[in-house]
C-alpha cells in the first residue's frame, strides 16, 4: 500500500436532486483508477437496487451496533431511524489497492470525511440552479410521496446553505456542462495543478 500523502480521494456533496449521483458515475466512467465508496443506509431498499452495490442495507439496530462498534468513518442519523454512513473498511480497502476513493455523501458526512482526509481530498458541492428546479427534478423521479418529498425539500434547502464551506462548487444547471466541470476539477487534482485552498469554512 501507498503512503497516505500518495493516496487521493474525491468527495462530491449536495442536495438530492442536485445531480451529484449522475456526475459520480460518469466521473467512474473517465477515470478507471476511480473505485466508488459504498454507503451504508437504513432506508429500504428500492426495485432496482442491489445490497452491496448501491448501498450496503442495514437495520437501524445493525446500523447502531456498528457505531457502538466504532466502524463508520462518518454517520448520520437523516430522520427517525434513517441512517446513513461510510464505513471505515471499506474506504480503507480502496486505497490499500493504490486506487481512486469516490464519496457521493450528505453534506454533514463530507464535512467530516474532509476532516479526516484533509489535501488528499478533492471536495466538491453540487448546487441546483435553484429550489423550485430541485423541486420539479425531485417530482419528475416518481419515487417520492408528498410527505417524503417535502421532507427533501427542506433538507436540500438547509443543505444549499453549507455550499460556502466546500472549497469547490459547481451549479448543475446544464448537466452535461457540470459533468464536464467536474472531468476537469478531477484532472488538475490528480495534476497538482488545484492551489492549495483552506479547509473549507467551519462554523
Amino acid at each position: 500500500m501507498s503512503s497516505l500523502s500518495n493516496n487521493r480521494l474525491v468527495l462530491f456533496c449536495g442536495p438530492s436532486g442536485s445531480g451529484k449521483t449522475t456526475i459520480v458515475q460518469h466521473l467512474l466512467k473517465v477515470f478507471p483508477q476511480m473505485r466508488f465508496s459504498i454507503s451504508a443506509t437504513t432506508r429500504p431498499m428500492r426495485a432496482n437496487e442491489m445490497n452491496g452495490k448501491d448501498y450496503h442495507f442495514l437495520t437501524p439496530d445493525e446500523f447502531r451496533a456498528r457505531i457502538a462498534a466504532g466502524d463508520f468513518l462518518e454517520w448520520e442519523e437523516v430522520y427517525t431511524d434513517r441512517f446513513y454512513g461510510t464505513l471505515k473498511e471499506d474506504v480503507y480497502a480502496i486505497l490499500a489497492n493504490d486506487h481512486i476513493v469516490l464519496f457521493d455523501v450528505d453534506v454533514e458526512g463530507g464535512l467530516q470525511i474532509r476532516k479526516h482526509f484533509g489535501k488528499n481530498l478533492l471536495d466538491v458541492f453540487v448546487m441546483p440552479p435553484s429550489v423550485s428546479d430541485l423541486r420539479s427534478r425531485l417530482v419528475a423521479r416518481a419515487s417520492e410521496t408528498e410527505d417524503s418529498l417535502m421532507k427533501r425539500l427542506g433538507k436540500a434547502e438547509k443543505e444549499m446553505q453549507y455550499a460556502y464551506r466546500f472549497n469547490n462548487i459547481i451549479v448543475n444547471a446544464i448537466l452535461q456542462t457540470a459533468c464536464d466541470e467536474a472531468v476537469e476539477l478531477v484532472k488538475k487534482f490528480l495534476a497538482d495543478e488545484i492551489p492549495d485552498a483552506p479547509e473549507g469554512i467551519e462554523e
